[in-house]
């Protein structure tokens, strides 16, 4: 039978075990034993500090101690530096200058006294003839820094300060000294950059843009399911492509045929010839809203990134899917490729990063660093190393195995796309309308731009879908949410006195992850 208890008897019991299971605090450290730490110390003193245990002591220390090593607790011999002749000087570190680990300071001990000239030249004649050559602008640390710092781990040096190893009489002995803690380079001074031209005809949201490699036209697409071709140098509206049955997602305009490609959310990939202004294929395959799309430099290779958390390569020329990139385990937001190896990369919702071996199709190496999505990618034009985009970060990498850079911090939008010069200037444009551009060597963000909406809309359509730059890489363009394009330009007026580079060498906060 059952005994029943007072719920105030069951509360009380259930907080005993409580207690019970969390009273042992094994985290607690040890208490310190005496004398395996005077050993531990001892070790320490010797083969850190023992080419540097012959330098003189005070005098006056000496005659405490009556000449003997009493007050020593690990039974170390002194040495006077000359003996039968009175010391006058004393050698001080950083720090007040124990004659020994667990030694109280003395007065005399306490005040830091420099030794007089003639004292330091007698000094280094007592040294022997591998410590004079010890570098001079070295501090031998305290004794009483051994002491202090003993419990610290061996890897995990004191703040500030690393340990040196240097080259003594044939052993090895480190010397304390301070290291400068990393700062930014001074960032090269770009010029800012300014807009001056808007062209509207589009009758929803500028989703993507691209500029032809003759740089005499740029095409754009929308959600109002069109593509139209625009005139660079004068803004003006050349074409307008329709076909697309729901927001036009991707345009790319070939290097090596008179092909334009196309994606959408309608799940189809288009390629049109741009001599008769028709589509000629069509790449079937994809499961969903197919969200980004890249052209290989040196082969006839199209590659597709959609929802369907899949990147699929096709041939160009036969509509087959070569390979379907399989891995990510959410929507597939953007997709690079270039003629060196990982030929391919990929960003996705699933936060990561993937660089793919195009022969074989499967994953190289996967990028697992960022928070958030990763909804945009680019290349350097000139260097082997990418940016990825995402709203906890935009970071850098190199090629080919995807090491990190630096984190460039700053954006905190959902980076919607990335654009980067050979001058390196890098372009975040952001889901709020904001613009970053930001020194690619340095990470530094130079400039800020939020410009305006079209007259008649609202201030939540403020947003940047895409960008970039012509191919002569001196006009900067945006598609953006108020059915706008926008074309920035550099200030031709300005200057480095007058636009000077607010920047301090303050020290990096990099952090890895």
């Amino acid at each position: 039978e059952v005994q029943k208890h007072s719920v105030h008897t069951l509360v009380f019991r259930s907080l005993k075990r409580t207690h019970d299971m969390f009273v042992a605090d094994n985290a607690k450290p040890i208490p310190l034993d005496e004398e395996s730490h005077k050993v531990k110390m001892a070790v320490k003193l010797r083969t850190e500090y023992g080419s540097v245990l012959h330098m003189p002591t005070l005098k006056e220390n000496l005659r405490e101690k009556g000449g003997a090593n009493t007050g020593d607790p690990y039974g170390h011999k002194q040495y006077s530096g000359n003996q039968g002749q009175e010391v006058e000087y004393m050698v001080t570190g950083t720090h007040p200058y124990p004659p020994g680990p667990g030694v109280a300071l003395t007065a005399d001990t306490k005040v830091q006294r420099m030794p007089s000239e003639s004292a330091a030249q007698s000094l280094a004649v007592a040294l022997p003839a591998s410590q004079s050559r010890l570098d001079a602008n070295r501090t031998a640390a305290g004794v009483g820094d051994v002491y202090r710092h003993a419990g610290i781990s061996e890897r995990s040096q004191p703040p500030g300060m690393s340990v040196a190893m240097v080259e003594a009489g044939g052993n090895k002995n480190s010397a304390l000294m301070p290291k400068k803690a990393p700062t930014m380079p001074k960032p090269q001074w770009h010029p800012p950059w300014k807009l001056y031209r808007v062209i509207s005809g589009h009758l929803g949201w500028v989703r993507c843009i691209a500029v032809e490699p003759g740089n005499q036209w740029f095409v754009t697409g929308s959600a109002d399911r069109t593509i139209k071709i625009w005139d660079l140098a004068s803004g003006k509206l050349k074409l307008s492509l329709t076909g697309h049955i729901s927001t036009v997602r991707g345009v790319i305009v070939s290097a090596r045929s008179p092909y334009l490609f196309s994606c959408g959310e309608d799940k189809q990939v288009k390629c049109w010839d741009l001599e008769y202004n028709k589509v000629i294929r069509h790449y079937h395959g994809h499961l969903s809203a197919v969200y980004g799309l890249d052209l290989h430099p040196t082969i006839d290779v199209l590659v597709t990134c959609s929802r369907d958390s899949t990147a699929r390569i096709w041939d160009v020329r036969t509509k087959a899917s070569v390979h379907t990139l399989s891995g990510h385990t959410n929507a597939v937001a953007t997709v690079k490729c270039q003629a060196a190896e990982p030929q391919i990369i990929t960003g996705s919702h699933d936060t990561t990063i993937r660089l793919w071996d195009l022969v074989a199709g499967k994953t190289r190496v996967t990028l697992t660093n960022h928070k958030k999505s990763v909804r945009a990618v680019v290349l350097h034009p000139r260097h082997y190393t990418f940016a990825s985009g995402s709203p906890d970060n935009i970071k850098q990498w190199k090629f080919p195995d995807g090491n990190f850079i630096q984190n460039l911090s700053g954006h905190n939008a959902i980076i919607n796309t990335l654009a980067v010069n050979s001058d390196g200037v890098l372009v975040s444009g952001a889901d709020n309308g904001t613009m970053h551009l930001w020194d690619w060597r340095t990470g530094y963000n130079f400039q800020r731009v939020h410009a305006a909406v079209q007259p008649g809309s609202l201030d939540s359509e403020s947003g940047i879908f895409a960008c970039v730059f012509d191919q002569s890489e001196s006009r900067l363009l945006t598609a953006e949410a108020d059915k706008t394009i926008k074309v920035y330009k550099e200030d031709d007026t300005a200057t480095e006195e007058t636009h000077p580079v607010s920047w301090k060498p303050e020290i990096i906060k990099r952090k890895r992850f």
